[in-house]
């Protein structure tokens, strides 16, 4: 179990949850719902899919780990998944300001709702997140891992519920594997209970409702 436990939380990080909520939301199958004006990310190029991946591993995934790695070798955070609580609050800063800057670059260069609105939406959901960690972090060491997870779940229930058809197995595997991620650490002892039922469920509820009532 500590193995198992290990690996989801590696394969699982919290910067490459974004990048997996996209993936399922741009290849698994999505009708747009005409009701709420929404486009289905499914159908968007295969240019503009490859486009916003990059965009989305540059800013959620290579830059902050570049970061974190260059804060561990200054030894301003003694180990790269940040277990002490006070070292938290520089590298949740550099998460806000990377989703920050992602923002207004698809706002600045992709203007007047060319892309669906989820595309803008996730990011700037990332810069709350994060923001209200870094505030929570004062008084518990909240579960970045359980963000992360929350982050995924909480796109995808926005995603599928203005779609007019969507895959029905996708939310119960989000659900699960949030579960599995929330279960992995807390056996390691990385945190207790309310750290990681606290964490899943700001980042859900935020970004559920950041991708829901993201304006058109």
């Amino acid at each position: 179990m500590k193995v198992v436990s290990h690996l989801i939380s590696w394969l699982f990080l919290p910067l490459f949850m974004p990048v997996y909520g996209l993936l399922l939301a741009m290849y698994v199958p999505s009708e747009q719902d005409y009701f709420f004006n929404e486009e289905s990310i499914y159908y968007l190029p295969q240019a503009a899919k490859l486009a916003i991946l990059y965009m989305f591993f540059i800013f959620s995934i290579l830059a902050p780990a570049l970061s974190f790695l260059i804060l561990h070798r200054r030894k301003i955070i003694t180990t790269i998944d940040m277990e002490n609580q006070r070292e938290r609050n520089i590298p949740m800063f550099i998460m806000l300001a990377y989703c920050l800057v992602l923002y207004l670059l698809f706002v600045f260069k992709a203007q007047d709702g060319v892309l669906p609105k989820y595309i803008y939406a996730l990011p700037l959901a990332g810069v709350l997140v994060t923001g209200s960690y870094t505030y929570i972090n004062r008084w518990i060491k909240i579960s970045l891992h359980a963000g992360g997870a929350g982050i995924f779940t909480g796109f995808l229930m926005a995603y599928a519920s203005q779609q007019a058809e969507h895959q029905f197995w996708v939310l119960p595997a989000a659900v699960l594997l949030s579960a599995a991620i929330i279960s992995a650490r807390l056996f390691l002892g990385k945190h207790r209970p309310i750290e990681v039922y606290t964490g899943w469920g700001i980042a859900t509820a935020i970004t559920f409702l950041v991708n829901f009532y993201y304006p058109i």
